[in-house]
């Protein structure tokens, strides 16, 4: 009977998955088999274990750099992989040195890197203890930060905030709750912090299914800025609303709760079968449309369009931190092209009088911003709403001159941070305008 895998053996292959297959981590994680074969406690921690390695990525291959007289050959990338999880273990993860030692030469042997046994040993006994001092030496932030992020912050923000963002990058997540109501009675159930916007915050870590509210499904997960869009369309009871790009589904449960009409589409059967069943345990009601957004129509033109669109994701680094080790310019191009065409094919399907909201989780401008003055300046016939700071939470720091919403990471240092959104409100003007 083969060996069953260790939490370890999982983490190499799914750093392998991300930096050269280019495979986003939760893709990878639902893909791999063996990660099923492990316990809740060694799941998490293989995820928490490639998530480290790659928030320090940066840091971690300068560390080992120093301590090679020449770099590894390609052949060897797998080492290289097996040193970046020792490395992270050591020094961000604080696991006792042995372990993460002995452990690391381990994984060399069992993936027929005998050869470089002795280097993986001396290599992490050496960072093991002057990893410390090294690691307090270096400009974390820069180092962790791919360069054309860095300079597209710099450009965007000013080096300054640049920096806040790629620290803010450094430190996992906490876990933010969405709740159906009650969200003060539901705060002091779960233990958490009930923030400005109305979101309830705790600490990432332990299993989101062992929590009160579970079983009664009272929230579900959703980031603090990605639950502000939404709330946006402002009174929609009743009312017809279409949420494009719409799984897994968390702002249309909100329009559902809300008294919405909702159809949800998205391109991906398999992420609107995710949305569909998440509705099915709310109980909420929810009109589903596997469909491309560009070429779909409603059956009438709605008051409501919600756009959601795909973009990069820079905004959530600090849950997603493959990001940088996945995306490049082309992409932001790329989906700069394909936000624009799902914001006319919007517009579209909008009444006269009707309201657009369109947000991404992006911190480049070409999927903000500058989004909306291509699109006014095409002459479509909308016009900004501007959003007000009582909308969101009082926040006047959010609100940009447009009166569009701009949320960064470092944002809300008080209560450890908030991913960047961008969000802008139109309405479709009448036909007599």
């Amino acid at each position: 009977m083969p060996d069953l895998p260790t939490a370890r053996d999982v983490a190499l292959d799914l750093l392998g998955a991300v930096l050269r297959r280019k495979r986003p981590l939760d893709d990878a994680i639902d893909d791999n088999q063996a990660m099923q074969l492990l316990s809740g406690r060694d799941r998490a921690f293989a995820r928490l274990l490639v998530a480290t390695a790659l928030r320090r990525l940066g840091q971690i291959d300068e560390m080992i750099a120093l301590c090679l007289n020449t770099p590894l050959a390609p052949r060897a990338a797998t080492v290289h992989d097996i040193l970046r999880l020792g490395v992270a273990q050591l020094l961000f993860l604080r696991t006792p040195p042995h372990a993460a030692v002995a452990t690391s030469v381990d994984l060399a042997h069992s993936r027929g890197f005998l050869s470089h046994k002795g280097l993986v040993n001396a290599v992490l006994r050496r960072l093991s203890v002057e990893g410390g001092e090294l690691s307090r030496g270096q400009d974390a932030a820069r180092l962790n930060t791919p360069d054309w992020l860095w300079r597209s912050w710099s450009r965007a923000y000013g080096e300054e905030t640049a920096r806040a963002i790629a620290s803010a990058h450094l430190k996992e997540a906490p876990l933010d709750l969405t709740l159906r109501e009650n969200p003060a009675e539901w705060c002091e159930k779960l233990q958490g912090l009930l923030l400005p916007t109305g979101t309830v915050r705790r600490q990432a870590g332990g299993a989101v299914t062992s929590l009160p509210g579970y079983d009664e499904v009272a929230w579900w997960v959703q980031d603090a800025a990605a639950a502000l869009p939404a709330r946006l369309l402002g009174d929609i009871a009743g009312s017809e609303v279409v949420d494009l790009c719409a799984a897994p589904g968390g702002k249309s449960a909100q329009l559902a709760i809300a008294g919405a009409r909702v159809t949800a589409i998205d391109r991906s059967t398999r992420r609107l079968d995710r949305l569909v069943a998440n509705f099915a345990r709310l109980g909420l009601p929810v009109e589903a449309v596997v469909a491309d957004a560009l070429v779909w129509r409603p059956p009438r033109p709605v008051g409501a369009v919600l756009l959601d669109a795909p973009c990069t994701t820079t905004g959530a680094i600090r849950r997603h931190p493959d990001v940088p080790h996945l995306k490049t310019p082309d992409d932001v191009a790329r989906l700069a092209v394909v936000q624009a065409n799902l914001l006319r094919a919007a517009v579209e399907m909008l009444m006269p009088g009707g309201t657009l909201v369109y947000c991404t989780c992006s911190l480049e401008p070409e999927e903000g911003p500058r989004q909306i003055e291509l699109l006014l300046r095409s002459g479509a016939p909308v016009a900004r709403r501007p959003i007000t700071p009582e909308e969101i939470g009082g926040k006047n720091e959010w609100i940009t001159p447009d009166g569009d919403l701009r949320t960064l990471p470092c944002h809300l240092p008080e209560f450890d941070g908030i991913d960047g959104f961008f969000c802008t409100r139109l309405n479709k003007l009448d036909h007599a305008a």
